[in-house]
C-alpha cells in the first residue's frame, strides 16, 4: 500500500475530515515516527510492532565488479519488528508464538 492510498482510505472511512486534514494527521505521525528513529528512540506500535534503530560496525567489504576490498563505514538501519497480533493476522492465525 502506498502513502497516498492509505490516506484515500482514511479519508473514505471518516468522511467527517477533510481530505487535507487526514492528510496531514498521516505526514504528522510518519514525520514523528521519523523523528523518534532519528533521536535513536523506540517507537511501539501496540499490535502492530515496534520501530527501533540498530548500529551497524565498520566493516571490510568488496567491490562486486572488481573484488576489490573497501571500507564500509559504520551506520545506523531502521528495523521493524512485527508485533504478535500482526504476525498472527498476515499467518493467517498459525503462527505459534503469537499465542
Amino acid at each position: 500500500m502506498l502513502k497516498s492510498q492509505l490516506i484515500e482510505k482514511l479519508a473514505a472511512e471518516n468522511a467527517h475530515l477533510r481530505h487535507e486534514d487526514v492528510e496531514k494527521v498521516v505526514n504528522v505521525i510518519l514525520g514523528e515516527i521519523g523523528d523518534a528513529l532519528t533521536r535513536g528512540d523506540r517507537v511501539e506500535l501496540r499490535g502492530f510492532g515496534a520501530f527501533s534503530v540498530r548500529k551497524r560496525d565498520a566493516r571490510k567489504g568488496r567491490n562486486p565488479r572488481t573484488g576489490e576490498p573497501v571500507k564500509v563505514p559504520a551506520k545506523a538501519v531502521p528495523f521493524f519488528k512485527a508485533g504478535k497480533e500482526l504476525r498472527a493476522r498476515v499467518n493467517g492465525g498459525n503462527d505459534p508464538e503469537a499465542r
